[in-house]
């Protein structure tokens, strides 16, 4: 299997970072041996973007909200599959 290559894009000036630290922490803790990257991209203009792969799982600007932790669990997770 593959080892997953995950991002995530947060609005710096937002403050956002803690937010991104905490989801990364939680699903790391539970799959860190099938990552095999993990970025943690500043961005701006209130972005948080999860992706695998290159391919997005999540946009905050998409559903206009944060994710919820256990969903964005479901959309990586259905990667390893």
């Amino acid at each position: 299997m593959a080892k997953l290559e995950i991002s995530v894009e947060y609005c710096a000036s937002c403050n956002y970072l803690p937010r991104a630290l905490w989801m990364a922490g939680e699903i790391l803790t539970e799959i860190q041996f099938d990552v095999a990257r993990f970025d943690l991209v500043p961005g701006d203009m209130g972005v948080f973007e999860w992706s695998v792969g290159g391919e997005p799982v999540f946009s905050k600007s998409a559903a206009g909200r944060f994710p919820d932790l256990e969903e964005l669990k479901e959309a990586i997770y259905a990667k390893l599959e």
